[in-house]
């Protein structure tokens, strides 16, 4: 973004794109921009608060490398590029350690 004077009012303007936003002083200064970005409900992260874990799956497959209990809740999440394979999340039931796999 960089600073534009339009008849004595200025803006920061995409160099590339052309969007253009009105400047404060301290944006002229830095010739910086601070703007929030809202995200949807399918962008957000999943926060797990202690003991809202019932709400998840539980597999018996894995084996926690903590303490070696053989039931895990799990999750999977899609942390990488889209044309990579998904995380697959793990909280043990007896200790509630957390690890991930990937596939």
């Amino acid at each position: 973004m960089k600073p534009v004077s339009e008849r004595g009012v200025y803006y920061l303007v995409c160099t590339r794109c052309g969007y253009k936003v009105k400047a404060t002083e301290e944006d002229l200064r830095g010739y910086g921009i601070r703007v929030k970005i809202e995200h949807t409900e399918k962008e957000k992260t999943l926060v797990l608060k202690e003991g809202e874990e019932a709400n998840l799956p539980i597999t018996r497959e894995v084996t926690c490398p903590k303490c070696g209990y053989h039931e895990a809740y799990y999750w999977v999440m899609q942390t990488r590029a889209a044309d990579e394979p998904p995380t697959r999340f793990y909280k043990c039931r007896r200790c509630g350690h957390v690890w991930r796999e990937y596939e």
